[in-house]
């Protein structure tokens, strides 16, 4: 974790977080949650991805989106599950002092996709105490062909999927051809996916892989 997102004194600026992943069968990367002003972005829907943005939703590192938001003065939790976070689980009690900040965005990349990411995007913290409710669709952020193939390609601009965590995935897929012609940061279509494991256009499983947003429910609790 980032220094300094601790703090010593309950104000209603201390706000406890939790995540869960919804999906049947896709891994969250280490997720990076930050407070920051409300002219800051980690990314806008229908704008096009920054290459930190690009980094975090083709490979799941988050380095470059934590270095901006500490450079402009904002806080930050970085990998609050030690890792990912698989299908179902869960990471709570994610303590963060937002201190005057007045927004809160949270990242990770969905495994295993090409590009999609879980996205909050300068939700207004409330000044009133109590827990609130969120739930985060997935996003992709334009920058890669959705091909669906396993093949270890996690640097930007490389195509192809890092890996699938739950080592459930097929192989000596050809690769989808999806005919999208969207650069900017839009829903993710979800993957197609197929039930060939020794081939197919796929490398993903249609049965496993697949979800309906929803994708993520994040529950923020105002001391």
């Amino acid at each position: 974790m980032a220094a300094g997102i601790f703090s010593a004194s309950a104000t209603a600026a201390d706000l406890e977080i939790s995540v869960v992943n919804l999906t049947h069968g896709n891994h969250f990367t280490p997720i990076f949650i930050a407070a920051h002003d409300a002219d800051s972005h980690l990314f806008e829907v229908g704008g096009t991805a920054t290459p930190a943005l690009q980094k975090m939703a083709e490979g799941g590192d988050i380095a470059d989106l934590d270095a901006a938001v500490m450079g402009a003065g904002g806080f930050t939790v970085t990998n609050p599950a030690m890792g990912l976070l698989a299908p179902g689980a869960t990471v709570n009690e994610v303590m963060l002092d937002s201190m005057d900040m007045t927004h809160l965005s949270i990242v990770a990349m969905v495994l295993p996709t090409n590009d999609a990411f879980i996205g909050l995007d300068g939700w207004e913290i409330p000044t009133e105490a109590g827990s609130y409710t969120v739930y985060l669709n997935a996003y992709d952020a334009g920058t890669e062909a959705n091909d669906e193939m396993v093949n270890g390609g996690g640097m930007s601009g490389v195509p192809g999927i890092p890996a699938a965590p739950g080592g459930d995935a097929g192989m000596n897929g050809t690769g989808v051809m999806d005919g999208s012609t969207n650069a900017y940061v839009h829903i993710h279509p979800g993957v197609l996916g197929d039930t060939d494991a020794a081939g197919g256009a796929s490398d993903l499983d249609s049965r496993i892989h697949r979800w309906l947003n929803p994708v993520a429910k994040v529950v923020v609790t105002v001391k």
